[in-house]
């Protein structure tokens, strides 16, 4: 070819070689990012290229989203959709804003089974403000003391919520429910029926728990339910990067939410105005 000018095809074709043997491919790119995004996707098959961006980040390899993403398409590692219901469309009803931690706790029930086809339900609990995962009790039933007992097991960890939001659910509306929210004082709001999009926080997580977990696994006992559900809880609170959260973990969050405005959850109150002005005047005197 250099010396005749000719053809690929027809220098071949006089020396007889296959051009198969010829035309060889190049090596991919950079195969230990390949090989690390390989072994990220293989165990969190539910990950897209920028959530494994982030933990490829952490591990020291940093480039550009172009980049990554054609890296991610190359290999074959694009998430399959799956095929949802349609879900109602409407206006939110108002509802205390979550700004700090314990202002908004969100609860819903979702449904799994194992073994023999053996229902469970479970009980999700969940911090709207630093999308932190408080509880997921699985039970074959819960009642409305269960989630009572729940609640105040919650409570002596996290500090008691300013308000807390619902579907109307019975277990929700049961008396269990109101005598618990009539003592301790805590707002309890139900959104509207047939409006889950109000309660939006906590149906985002069920999608990513079903998405990840539930839809991934086979439960043998409920035990084993209970086991995974507790990895999985750790892993979403601990590692697994939030989009709405700059990519941060809801504990980094949480923590970074009471540095900024004290130690504790306690300390996160605001003083009473009276009681402001009073010490206000006392300095100034």
């Amino acid at each position: 070819m250099r010396d005749h000018d000719i053809s690929q095809r027809r220098a071949c074709r006089l020396v007889g070689v296959d051009p198969k043997t010829v035309r060889r491919e190049r090596p991919p790119d950079h195969p230990e990012i390949r090989q690390e995004m390989k072994e990220i996707a293989g165990k969190r098959r539910r990950f897209g290229y920028r959530r494994i961006g982030v933990l490829l980040e952490r591990k020291g390899m940093i480039m550009n989203h172009k980049k990554l993403y054609r890296l991610y398409q190359e290999e074959g590692l694009a998430v399959k959709r799956r095929r949802g219901r349609k879900r109602a469309r409407g206006s939110r009803t108002p509802m205390p804003e979550a700004t700090q931690p314990n202002q908004r706790w969100s609860l819903d029930f979702l449904a799994d089974s194992f073994g023999a086809s053996r229902k469970f339900r479970i009980l999700a609990v969940n911090d709207d403000c630093c999308r932190e995962n408080l509880c997921l009790a699985a039970d074959t039933s819960i009642s409305g003391e269960r989630v009572a007992r729940e609640l105040d097991a919650l409570v002596r960890i996290y500090g008691k919520p300013a308000c807390i939001v619902s579907d109307n659910g019975t277990e929700f509306t049961s008396r269990a429910i109101l005598r618990w929210a009539d003592r301790n004082g805590v707002d309890w709001h139900y959104i509207d029926p047939g409006k889950p999009q109000q309660n939006a926080f906590i149906e985002s997580f069920n999608g990513s728990l079903r998405d990840e977990l539930l839809n991934e696994e086979l439960f043998d006992t409920l035990d084993d339910a209970r086991r995974k559900l507790a990895l999985w809880r750790y892993d979403y609170n601990n590692v697994r990067p939030h989009s709405s959260l700059g990519n941060k973990t809801p504990r980094q969050a949480r923590q970074a939410l009471e540095l900024f405005e004290g130690s504790a959850p306690a300390t996160l109150a605001k003083p009473k105005t009276d009681d402001y002005q009073n010490q206000t005047r006392r300095l100034s005197s």
